[in-house]
């Protein structure tokens, strides 16, 4: 992989976008959010960082709080909002695979640009993540978009397409510009000709908006990764005790940026991720409230 498609390891990425709350059919609530899974994790791995978002002035969101000092998180860019709510989704699995039934109108569709601005961490951000549930709103879209413009940020783009709240013009915004973008094998279709192959759709994707690298998630069929001319593909691990899928594809995020800050090539990149991302579907929910959890993963992983 390209030298400058890496980051370096003490400098701490930005996270922008939704927190929320998970509800299981079983009545169980599970802390989430996909930016919010994608911090959690980078705290685990030793990452600390920068969380953006917004949070309501309810139990849920004092809830949020609490759980991010537990695990030791910076929350000095958690905004709150006395007007709408923590955000929360409702979560039903069919054949294993989870259906998110997405409330409108959250504290999260609320971020504010200049409430960040006055924000001083002390730190030097190089990456902002960011997916695209949060730029469902105008409010929360117009802080994205002065992020990517002032900030002057190298950007991962993680696609998540949840129906009705996204819209084509956006999404083409969000892979315009990125370094790295990473969605699934549907995702990727629906953004390319259907008649294709993975891999030419991969590469119509990726010359189309000049993405450095791209980066396919294909569920029970692994991962592939699309760096200029060079497509590399891992096999999904083995899962046979699964729990639930929910929050994979955040993991696998969160590992592939640690690897990018560690410099780790893309075959390592992608098989680490991949093992992470089963580990996670071996718990309930997206995230794990256990520093031997991560510490497990590291130590495999030292170099």
């Amino acid at each position: 992989m390209a030298e400058n498609a890496f980051l370096n390891q003490d400098i701490r990425p930005i996270i922008f976008g939704e927190v929320l709350y998970d509800h299981f059919p079983d009545d169980s609530k599970v802390l989430g959010g996909a930016p919010f899974n994608v911090a959690w994790h980078l705290q685990g791995f030793g990452m600390h960082p920068l969380l953006l978002s917004r949070i309501g002035d309810d139990a849920d969101g004092h809830a949020v709080l609490e759980r991010m000092a537990a695990w030791g998180m910076d929350t000095l860019a958690m905004q709150h909002d006395a007007a709408h709510p923590t955000g929360m989704v409702d979560i039903t699995l069919h054949n294993d695979q989870p259906q998110f039934h997405i409330a409108a109108n959250q504290a999260y569709d609320h971020i504010e640009y200049e409430k960040f601005k006055s924000t001083s961490t002390g730190h030097a951000h190089t990456i902002l993540y960011h997916g695209t549930l949060a730029a469902r709103s105008p409010e929360s879209r117009n802080t994205l978009h002065r992020l990517r413009e002032d900030q002057k940020l190298s950007t991962f783009v993680d696609i998540n397409l949840r129906p009705p709240w996204w819209q084509q013009e956006e999404v083409d915004w969000a892979l315009d510009g990125a370094h790295w973008v990473k969605l699934n094998d549907d995702e990727l279709f629906q953004q390319c000709s259907a008649t294709v192959s993975l891999s030419e759709a991969a590469q119509q994707l990726a010359k189309n908006h000049h993405i450095e690298t791209l980066i396919v998630t294909l569920g029970s069929r692994g991962a592939l990764l699309l760096q200029h001319d060079d497509i590399y593909h891992c096999a999904a691990a083995q899962v046979t005790d699964l729990v639930d899928s929910v929050g994979a594809g955040d993991a696998f995020s969160a590992v592939i940026l640690l690897g990018l800050s560690r410099r780790w090539g893309a075959e390592r990149l992608l098989q680490n991720a991949v093992d992470f991302a089963a580990a996670i579907c071996r718990r309930r929910g997206a995230t794990v409230y256990d520093k031997d959890f991560y510490n497990e993963f590291l130590n495999q992983w030292e170099d």
